[in-house]
């Protein structure tokens, strides 16, 4: 533990970096699996991704800047759309353990562009079309949304141990 609080207080910047590069790896991570594999992406998928987006940005910018109380604010922000995305990923893993009886996630992305004009089409595509309580693969006995919410939690818990560490310094 001893050594993780040491590299944290000699290294923030490289921690931030590590963030952005850890959220842009699960994103290419995801595309792969929904470009190779044929995974479609829920709703829910959907709203981490874009969370994984702010993650990978914020912590980008934080690290580049060399002042304390931007880094202050860049690291709160990023703890707060890590929380944000760990509830999403948490909601979506109890809908998976004890899915409801009528599943409404959304729509094919096809069968939007077909039945709809473009215009109301490319909203609905960003709303994602899969089915939020389906686990269609798994790691080590974990779904998408499991493991989505452990990087959230990791990242959460970094960020407040930069706040935290920081805010002790000053």
């Amino acid at each position: 533990m001893n050594l993780v609080m040491n590299w944290l207080d000699k290294a923030p910047r490289r921690v931030l970096v590590a963030i952005c590069l850890a959220s842009i790896g699960l994103l290419a991570f995801g595309m792969y699996l929904q470009l190779v594999v044929g995974l479609e992406p829920c709703p829910m998928c959907v709203v981490q991704r874009y969370a994984l987006i702010l993650i990978a940005a914020v912590a980008g910018i934080t690290s580049a800047t060399g002042r304390k109380g931007l880094q202050i604010t860049g690291l709160s922000l990023l703890t707060l759309l890590a929380v944000a995305g760990a509830y999403v990923a948490a909601r979506q893993s109890w809908l998976q353990w004890y899915p409801p009886e009528v599943v409404s996630c959304g729509r094919d992305i096809y069968g939007m562009i077909e039945n709809f004009p473009l215009q109301r089409a490319i909203p609905m595509i960003f709303k994602g079309g899969g089915d939020c309580t389906k686990v269609d693969w798994t790691f080590l006995g974990g779904s998408i949304a499991n493991w989505s919410f452990l990087w959230f939690c990791g990242m959460a818990l970094v960020g407040a141990l930069l706040i935290w560490r920081g805010t002790r310094k000053a």
